[in-house]
C-alpha cells in the first residue's frame, strides 16, 4: 500500500519534486516545515519530506530545530535534488518588454549574475515562494517573469523563456524524509545525531570526535546550533557514516555517554548518493 507523504507546499515547489521522487503518490501539502513535522507526529501522514541543507546556503535551521526539539521524529531517508531554476512568463510576452521579475529572495540571489546580464532593466521583486511568484507574474500590470522550478511550468499556463539560469550549476538541496522511526540497516547508511555538553571544558569536542576517528567512522558534517537557553551554549549536530545498530557506530555511540550530557540520535538511514 502506498505511503502518505506530506511536504512543504504549495504544489510546484522543489519540496514537491523531492517528495514525488521519493513517493510518486505524495500529495499532502503543509504551509510550514513545523506543520509537516506535526502532521507526522499526529499520524495525519506516514512520513514527511522537508529541506534540510542546500549546497550554497547551508543548513535549513527550521528543520534542524524541529528534529532537535521533537523527540518523536526521526530521519529515515534523504533525497538530493539538483536545483534548476526556470524563467517563466505569460504566453506571448516579449522578453525585451519584461519590467519585473518575481521569485523567492533566495532564488533571486542564486540567479543574480544571470539577471544582471540578461535583464538589467527589470526590477527584482520578492515573492513568498518560487511557486507563488508565478501568480505574481501572471497578475502583474506590467510585463513580468518568474523564477520557478520546472514543476511549476507544468501546473500553470506559462511559457518557458529559459532553463538552468542559476549562477552555480552545482546547486543541490538535500531533503530529509522524516517519520516516527528511522530506517533499518542497509549496509550503506548515514547516522545523524545531536549532543550537548553539561560543562564546557577544553578538548571536549575533540574527545567526542575522536571516538569516531578511532573507529574509522567518516564525518560528513559537523555544526553547532544555539541551545536557546543561554548565550554561548550550543547543540552540536553531526552526520556520519554507518548505522546506529551496527558496529563500529554502535560502539562509538556507547562511548559518547561519558563526556556529553545529552545525546539524541536523530536517525540512521540510507545514503542517497549510494542508491542505484
Amino acid at each position: 500500500m502506498a505511503k502518505t507523504v506530506g511536504f512543504l507546499g504549495p504544489l510546484g515547489t522543489y519540496s514537491e519534486e523531492a517528495a514525488l521522487i521519493y513517493e510518486p503518490t505524495a500529495g499532502q501539502t503543509y504551509p510550514t516545515i513545523s506543520a509537516v513535522g506535526e502532521a507526522v507526529v499526529a499520524g495525519e501522514v506516514d512520513e514527511g519530506v522537508v529541506p534540510i541543507e542546500n549546497s550554497l546556503a547551508g543548513s535549513v535551521i527550521f528543520t534542524l530545530d524541529l528534529l532537535i526539539s521533537q523527540p518523536a521524529l526521526f530521519i529515515r531517508g534523504e533525497i538530493d535534488l539538483p536545483i534548476e531554476h526556470y524563467l517563466l512568463t505569460k504566453p506571448g510576452t516579449d522578453p525585451a518588454d519584461i519590467k519585473v521579475i518575481y521569485s523567492h529572495p533566495q532564488a533571486l540571489s542564486q540567479c543574480r549574475e544571470y539577471l544582471e546580464k540578461n535583464y538589467p532593466q527589470a526590477e527584482q521583486m520578492a515573492s513568498l515562494s518560487t511557486v507563488l511568484c508565478v501568480t505574481d507574474a501572471l497578475n502583474s500590470s506590467v510585463p513580468a517573469a518568474a523564477i520557478s522550478p520546472r514543476r511549476a511550468s507544468e501546473l500553470y499556463d506559462v511559457e518557458i523563456l529559459d532553463r538552468s539560469i542559476q549562477d552555480v550549476a552545482a546547486n543541490v538541496t538535500r531533503f530529509a524524509v522524516i517519520g516516527k522511526s528511522d530506517h533499518a540497516p542497509t549496509g550503506r547508511d548515514k547516522t545523524s545525531m545531536a549532543f550537548t555538553f553539561e560543562v564546557d571544558t577544553p578538548g571536549l569536542l575533540y574527545r567526542v570526535l575522536g571516538e569516531f576517528a578511532e573507529r574509522g567512522i567518516n564525518l560528513f558534517k559537523v555544526e553547532s546550533r544555539p541551545t536557546k537557553q543561554m548565550l554561548g551554549e550550543y547543540i552540536f549536530w553531526v552526520d556520519c557514516g554507518g548505522h546506529r545498530e551496527e558496529s563500529p557506530m554502535k560502539e562509538a555511540l556507547a562511548a559518547l555517554s561519558e563526556p556529553i550530557s545529552m545525546l539524541r540520535v536523530l536517525g540512521s538511514y540510507p545514503r542517497w548518493n549510494d542508491k542505484p
